[in-house]
This record gives C-alpha cells, sequence and structure tokens, in this order.
C-alpha cells in the first residue's frame, strides 16, 4: 500500500469532492481518482459512494477513517523520531517554503544567514501555504517560510509555533498593457476579469481577508484559479486577465514593462515575509539560525 493513498483517501473524506481534493493533494483529478480505485482495491471494498453531488463514505469508509487518521500519524511519527536522530549527527535543516517565496527570496536569505560548509545538507520543500503547514505540523522540517498578513488565518498556534518576521513585500494588482502602454485591465472598469488563487494558497487567503473589506468595490469575475503565482502571472502576461502578485516575483515583469499596475497604491496589500519554528523537529543547525535571525531582530 502507498502511503499517499491515505493522505488522498483523507483529503477526499474531508472534501467530499475529487476536483477539490484532488487539488488540495497537488494531482490531477484522474490520477487522484486512481488512487482512491487502487486502494479500495487494496481493501477490498469500495470507500465512497460516487454520485453527481460528489463523494460520500461507505460505511467501510466511516470505519476505515479513525484507522486511517491514527495509521498516517504513527508513520509519521516514526518517521519523524528516525530522522532526527540522523539529523542530530548531520546537521541537516530542513525548510519548507511556498513556490513564490521559494523562486525569488529564499537563495538570497538563506546565503546571508548560513554558511552551507557548516551543514551537512539543506532540504528545501517548495509547495502551496496548504502543503507546508501539513508538512510543518506533521513535524517534518525545522522551518516554513511564507508570506503572512495578521487578518489571515494560519493552522500554527501562537503559543506553540515561534516565528519571527524575516522580510516585506507586498500583493499588487497587475496586468498586461494595451498597445499605448496602459493597462489592459483596470479595477476602474466594469466587471474585470480575476486571475485569482486557489483554496491552497496562502496568498489566496491574505487576498481574500483584504478584499472581504471592500466587496462592494471591487467588481471581478473569475476567469481562472491556480495555487502558483508564477501561474498567474504568466496568465496576467498574456492578456487573460488582472491578478495580485508578490511585487517580489513581480517586480522584473514591471521593470521590463509586461506587466503594469492596474491600480492605485491603495489597492496594494502590505505582507511580511515569515519564519515559523517548528516545536517538534529541532537541532544544532536549525537552533543556531534561529538564534542568528533572533539577534538580529
Amino acid at each position: 500500500m502507498d502511503l499517499d493513498w491515505l493522505k488522498d483517501f483523507l483529503a477526499l473524506a474531508e472534501q467530499r469532492s475529487f476536483s477539490r481534493a484532488a487539488e488540495v493533494r497537488n494531482v490531477t483529478q484522474p490520477a487522484f481518482s486512481r488512487r482512491i480505485r487502487a486502494l479500495e482495491d487494496w481493501i477490498g471494498t469500495p470507500l465512497f459512494v460516487r454520485s453527481a453531488q460528489g463523494a460520500s463514505l461507505t460505511p467501510a469508509g466511516t470505519h476505515f477513517q479513525p484507522m486511517a487518521e491514527d495509521l498516517l500519524r504513527s508513520l509519521q511519527r516514526i518517521r519523524r523520531e528516525t530522522r532526527t536522530v540522523g539529523e542530530r549527527a548531520t546537521g541537516a535543516l530542513s525548510i519548507a517554503a511556498t513556490h513564490a517565496l521559494s523562486f525569488t527570496f529564499f537563495p538570497g536569505w538563506i546565503r546571508r544567514h548560513m554558511q552551507f560548509e557548516a551543514l551537512g545538507a539543506l532540504n528545501l520543500i517548495s509547495d502551496s501555504m496548504e502543503a507546508c503547514e501539513q508538512i510543518m505540523l506533521a513535524g517534518e522540517v525545522h522551518f516554513l517560510l511564507c508570506h503572512h498578513h495578521p487578518e489571515a488565518p494560519t493552522r500554527f498556534e501562537a503559543g506553540r509555533f515561534e516565528s519571527i518576521s524575516v522580510g516585506q513585500d507586498s500583493l499588487i494588482p497587475v496586468c498586461a498593457p494595451d498597445a499605448d502602454g496602459l493597462p489592459r485591465w483596470s479595477l476602474q472598469d466594469g466587471a474585470t476579469p480575476h486571475l485569482a488563487y486557489s483554496q491552497a494558497s496562502g496568498l489566496g487567503r491574505i487576498l481574500a481577508a483584504r478584499q472581504a473589506e471592500n466587496e462592494e468595490a471591487l467588481r471581478l469575475e473569475t476567469v481562472f484559479t491556480s495555487h502558483l503565482a508564477a501561474t498567474l502571472m504568466t496568465m496576467a502576461r498574456e492578456g487573460h486577465g488582472l491578478a495580485w502578485l508578490p511585487q517580489s516575483l513581480a517586480e522584473d515583469d514591471l521593470t521590463r514593462l509586461r506587466l503594469v499596475r492596474a491600480a492605485p497604491g491603495n489597492f496594494d496589500i502590505p505582507v511580511e515575509i515569515r519564519l515559523f519554528r517548528s516545536p517538534d523537529c529541532r537541532n544544532h543547525a536549525a537552533d543556531e539560525l534561529w538564534d542568528r535571525l533572533r539577534s538580529r531582530d
């Protein structure tokens, strides 16, 4: 049995939709459906009732769900404890980072703060915010690097997960220019085609929290959804609509005039770049990095 089958099963039991669960698990829906079917074949009985309304647990699926949760937690704990023993000897450092930051911010930031020759290994895991949170909560990495806004919730208990601000960024509304170099789309127009973040995106959470305050002023029509800011940037560059992108990601396109600002600066959303520390995954390399950052705070 593949460990991913358990994660797929629990995602589908929670989402009750093959498409939403496949998106959460970051796989295509056909591949996700095949893995659920493989799990059912391995167990020997259907776990879900499929219908036009989605998927619901069969009695067998309801019986299996708590055992799957316990099994996954136990396997993750065994993996975490075993890896911790090894990392204490090697000094390896594991960091989860959201896609946009792993591409723009992380390389320069880590060079400024760590001496690579002093590390046994540096493992960077790049994924959506939702997937990074799951990895962090399972104790599989030492740190999580992400965009953060106080109005957008995370799954980390403030009293248990320490965090520190390591940078600043902004979400800015951008789109492709027209022939005259002016915004092809504007928030001042009617219904504006919106290139939106999916539920798995941390930037999507921040944007949703801030846009709720301006719901009446914004007339947006979602035409495309992705959890990847880089994908939204490409779609915006090709003229498909307007997207709020991290300025750190979009600045090169803005300089080259492949993108332009689509609204005044009061529509920008200032955000922090924040590093969260795991209370469960610790070693001397992680302690060294944390102490260095705290001393410069």
